[in-house]
């Protein structure tokens, strides 16, 4: 009976063993996972700032509109997100749609190029997209924003002119 108790201690305990190692390979897996996610999202976060500092430093056509009509959308988002002063922008903005012949027209008939600027959607010149929501709101960003409403302003202004 004694060595029947011995046996089954003994593989009681070589069964706690087995599980032990397993929790703790988990708990490492899991560790591990954890510090690759930490990293992924730091290099990210790197990565976007330097994107951020190009757009920043980069010549006026990255930031342009490349039609009309996302102009006078991304003029709308800029005034929504008081990227602009509200004011000048909303008549500017507003010549551009009527030269345009979108000031008339309901909302849902108007072009998509226009629709995607009211949504923050940029679409350069360089057929390139960039999207202003997207690029997040710290102090980098907002001045990439404002960068952008002040140079599709400006655009806007030469086409009415």
């Amino acid at each position: 009976m004694t060595v029947i108790k011995r046996a089954v201690n003994m593989a009681g305990i070589a069964a706690l063993m087995a599980v032990s190692g397993y929790v703790q390979a988990a708990s490492w897996q899991d560790s591990l996972s954890s510090a690759a996610s930490q990293l992924s999202q730091h290099n990210a976060s790197d990565s976007n700032t330097s994107g951020l500092g190009s757009l920043l430093s980069s010549d006026a056509r990255s930031l342009s509109a490349g039609s009309m009509h996302n102009a006078a959308g991304i003029l709308q988002y800029c005034i929504k997100q008081k990227l602009v002063a509200a004011t000048n922008t909303e008549n500017i903005k507003n010549q551009l749609m009527s030269k345009l012949g979108l000031a008339s027209q309901p909302e849902q008939k108007k072009p998509a190029d226009y629709l995607q600027g009211v949504s923050g959607l940029l679409k350069t010149g360089e057929g390139k997209q960039v999207d202003l929501n997207a690029i997040g709101n710290s102090p980098l960003a907002e001045k990439v924003k404002t960068k952008a409403c002040d140079i599709v302003l400006k655009q806007g202004v030469k086409f009415i002119s």
